[in-house]
C-alpha cells in the first residue's frame, strides 16, 4: 500500500462528503441511536426523498454522545453551515426533507439547541452548546462525525498516520513517546501506560502477547462500547503501534458478546485493514508482522481483571489468579503480556499522531490528558461525555450536564462503577483525576458516572451496587464469595426494616476484611459503595435501623402509599391500574388504599402525579 496516496484518495472523499453539491444527511447509528428509532428515522429520509427526486447522499455515523437528544441526524447543504436535530420523529423527518432539504426553511425549531422559530444563521452550531463547549474531545474526535465502516473517512482525519511514523522508530522511542504523554491505563487502576509496555519489552521471551481488553461490565457505563462502535480504527491503530513497541505479533480484542454492533463494527474494521496492508504480514512494508483475533466474552464482569480475562481466553473458566507473577512477565499461556483497554489503545493512536505533548496539554499533573465518562442518572444531559482530567465534579453535572432532572437537589454521585464510590454533594468541587478521587473514597474505574438527586435511598444505592457485585463474583476466593453474601444480607435486613444497632460495625468489619483479603480487584472493590456510604450518609443508616424508616421513602417495606382524600376526586384511574387490586372507591368519591394488600409498586403515585397529585408516599409504613 503507498500510504501517502491513499491519504490523498480518502482526504479527497471525505471532503467530496462535507462539501458536496447534493445534500448530506448523517444519522447517528449507534447502539443510542438505534434503540432510540435511527434506523426508522434514516429509512424514512431515504423513501421520501425516493418519493419526492431528490438526489440526497445518506450516510451512518456513530455516536456523537448526547444519547439523552437521539435520534440525531446532520443535515450539510451546499454554502450552509451543518444543523444537528436532535429527538427526531418520522413525521419530523418528512418534515425535514420537504421544507429543508428539499427547500430552504432549516425549521430551526428542531434543531439542536434553539427552542422556536429563527433563521439559518441563528443556529447554534453543535460545538456551541453548553453540553459539549466544556468539553474537549481528543478520544471522540471522530465519534458521530465519519462513518466507522469506511477506512477513508479515519484515513482523511490522521488515522494511521501515527502507525505509519510508529513503524520508521525505533520500539524504544515510540515507548519513551508514550511514558513522556503521561498516558495511564484508562481501564480503571491507571497504572503508566509506558511502564507497563517497557517492562514487557524487557522480559526475555521469543513469544509476547498484546490483549485490548473491551470487557465493559460496570452497569451503565458505555464508553468503550461507544468508541467501538463509532471509531474502530482509532483503536486499531493503537494496539498495532503497541504491538510494534513491545514486539508482539499476535494480539487479541476480549469483546462481550453482548456487543453485538461492536463486534460487527471491529470485524469490518479489521477486514478492511488487512486490504489495505495494515494488519497482517509485512505492514506498510516495514517488515512488521502482527495478527489480530476478536475473543468473544460471555458477559461475566469478573472477566474484566486481567488475569481473569486471560483464563477466558485460553479455554478455561474466567477466575483470578493471585499476582505475583503479573502478566507483563506471565500472561497468556505463561508468555509476558500486555492488558490494555480500549480508551488506552485510542489514546495511543492520539499521541503518535499529534505528539506527547498534544496529549499532555491538558489534564492534572499526575493525570494527564482527557478521559470519557458515561454520565447517567438523574441528570438532565445523560450521555457520554469526554474532559480534562482535573475537571470538577461540578463541572460535569451542572455546566455539561445542565443540572439534576425534575427541579430537584443533588444528592450524590457514584463514580468507578460498582468499585467506586459515591460521593456527597458536599464534595461536588472535588477534581476528577486519580489521586482526588480516590482521596474521597472513589476510583477512577472505567468512567461509569451515575448522578443521583434527593429522592435517592443512599443505603439502598449501596445495596444496589453489592448485589450486582455478590452475583458477579467468580466465588473463587472465601471473603469474595461469602463476605460480600454477608454483607449483602445485611443491607436487605435495614432496607426491610430488620436492622440491628450492631449491623454498622459488622458491616464496617466486613468491608475492610474483604477489601484486605479478596484476590482481585472485584472482591477488593466490592464494598466501597457501602464504606463510602457509610462515611458520608450515615444517618441515613441510623434511620433506617434506629426510627424504621426511609428518609428518601424509597425502600419499600418502610414506605406507604396513601390516597389524600381532600385532594382525590374519585377520577377511579387508580383503581383501574392498580395490579394489586388494593384501592377501592366509588366513582367521584375519594378512594382508599388497601395496605395489606398493596405491593408498593407505586403505579398509581405515578398516574397521579401531574393530575391531581392526591397519592403520596410516606415512611415510615401505616400498618
Amino acid at each position: 500500500m503507498d500510504f501517502d496516496k491513499q491519504v490523498q484518495i480518502a482526504e479527497k472523499e471525505l471532503k467530496g462528503l462535507y462539501e458536496s453539491e447534493k445534500p448530506v444527511v448523517l444519522v447517528g447509528s449507534a447502539t443510542c441511536g438505534n434503540s432510540a428509532g435511527a434506523e426508522e428515522i434514516r429509512s424514512v429520509i431515504q423513501e421520501e426523498c425516493i418519493k419526492n427526486d431528490i438526489d440526497c447522499k445518506i450516510v451512518q455515523v456513530g455516536c456523537i454522545g448526547l444519547c439523552y437528544a437521539e435520534p440525531i441526524i446532520t443535515i450539510i447543504k451546499p454554502d450552509n453551515p451543518q444543523i444537528f436535530y436532535g429527538n427526531l420523529t418520522p413525521k419530523i423527518a418528512r418534515e425535514l426533507v420537504n421544507a429543508y432539504i428539499d427547500g430552504d426553511d432549516p425549521l430551526a425549531k428542531y434543531a439542536l439547541g434553539t427552542t422556536g422559530e429563527g433563521k439559518l444563521e441563528n443556529i447554534p452550531h453543535l460545538f456551541d452548546l453548553p453540553v459539549l463547549k466544556p468539553q474537549v474531545r481528543r478520544i471522540l474526535r471522530n465519534c458521530g462525525l465519519i462513518d466507522p465502516y469506511n477506512i477513508n473517512h479515519y484515513l482523511a482525519k490522521g488515522g494511521y498516520s501515527g502507525l505509519n511514523e510508529a513503524l520508521q522508530m525505533e520500539p524504544e522511542e515510540i515507548i519513551e513517546k508514550v511514558k513522556k504523554s503521561g498516558l495511564r491505563g484508562r481501564g480503571g487502576a491507571g497504572f503508566p501506560t509506558g511502564m507497563k509496555w517497557e517492562l514487557c519489552r524487557n522480559e526475555e521471551s521469543q513469544t509476547k502477547y498484546l490483549i485490548c481488553n473491551a470487557d465493559e461490565g460496570d452497569p451503565g457505563a458505555f464508553m468503550n462500547r461507544s468508541l467501538l462502535e463509532s471509531d474502530p480504527h482509532s483503536i486499531l491503530e493503537g494496539i498495532i503501534i503497541a504491538a510494534y513497541a513491545i514486539g508482539v505479533h499476535e494480539g487479541y480484542i476480549y469483546c462481550r458478546a453482548e456487543y453485538p454492533l461492536a463486534l460487527k463494527t471491529l470485524k469490518h474494521a479489521i477486514s478492511q485493514m488487512m486490504e489495505h496492508g495494515l494488519l497482517g504480514e509485512n505492514i506498510l512494508d516495514s517488515g512488521f508482522d502482527f495478527n489480530l483475533k476478536i475473543k468473544e466474552g460471555a458477559g461475566a464482569f469478573v472477566c474484566g481483571e486481567e488475569t481473569a480475562l486471560i483464563a477466558s481466553i485460553e479455554g478455561k473458566r474466567g477466575t483470578p489468579r493471585t499476582r505475583p507473577p503479573f502478566p507483563t512477565t506471565s500472561g497468556l499461556w505463561g508468555k509476558p503480556t500486555v492488558i490494555n483497554n480500549v480508551e488506552t489503545m485510542a489514546g495511543v493512536a492520539l499521541i503518535m499522531q499529534k505528539g506527547p505533548g498534544k496529549f499532555s496539554e491538558v489534564g492534572s499533573e499526575d493525570s494527564k490528558g482527557t478521559k470519557t465518562f458515561a454520565l447517567v442518572g438523574d441528570v438532565h444531559h445523560t450521555g457520554l461525555i469526554e474532559v480534562p482530567l482535573g475537571t470538577t465534579l461540578r463541572e460535569v453535572i451542572f455546566d455539561i450536564g445542565g443540572g439534576v432532572t425534575g427541579g430537584k437537589k443533588f444528592k450524590a454521585v457514584q463514580v468507578g462503577g460498582p468499585s467506586g464510590g459515591c460521593i456527597p454533594k458536599d464534595f461536588v468541587d472535588t477534581r476528577i483525576d486519580y489521586s482526588s478521587l480516590n482521596v474521597a473514597g472513589a476510583i477512577m474505574g472505567s468512567g461509569g458516572m451515575v448522578i443521583m438527586d434527593e429522592d435517592s435511598c443512599m443505603v439502598d444505592v449501596a445495596q444496589y451496587f453489592l448485589k450486582f457485585t455478590q452475583n458477579e463474583s467468580c466465588g473463587k476466593c472465601v471473603p469474595c464469595r461469602l463476605g460480600t453474601k454477608q454483607m449483602l444480607d445485611i443491607l436487605t435486613d435495614i432496607t426491610e426494616g430488620k436492622g440491628r444497632s450492631d449491623d454498622l460495625d459488622l458491616l464496617k468489619d466486613l468491608a475492610e476484611a474483604i477489601k484486605a483479603a479478596s484476590l482481585c480487584g472485584l472482591g477488593q472493590g466490592a464494598p466501597n459503595p457501602v464504606l463510602t456510604t457509610l462515611r458520608y450518609f450515615m444517618p441515613e443508616y441510623e434511620a433506617h435501623i434506629n426510627d424504621k424508616i426511609c428518609p428518601a421513602r424509597h425502600c419499600k417495606e418502610l414506605i406507604s402509599y396513601v390516597i389524600m382524600p381532600e385532594k382525590c376526586t374519585g377520577c377511579r384511574l387508580c383503581y383501574k391500574s392498580c395490579p394489586a387490586e388494593a384501592i377501592t372507591g366509588e366513582k367521584k368519591e375519594p378512594h382508599v388504599i388497601n395496605q395489606e394488600k398493596c405491593i408498593k409498586c407505586g403505579t398509581c403515585m405515578e398516574l397521579c402525579q401531574g393530575k391531581y397529585d392526591s397519592i403520596k408516599r410516606v415512611s415510615p409504613p401505616i400498618i
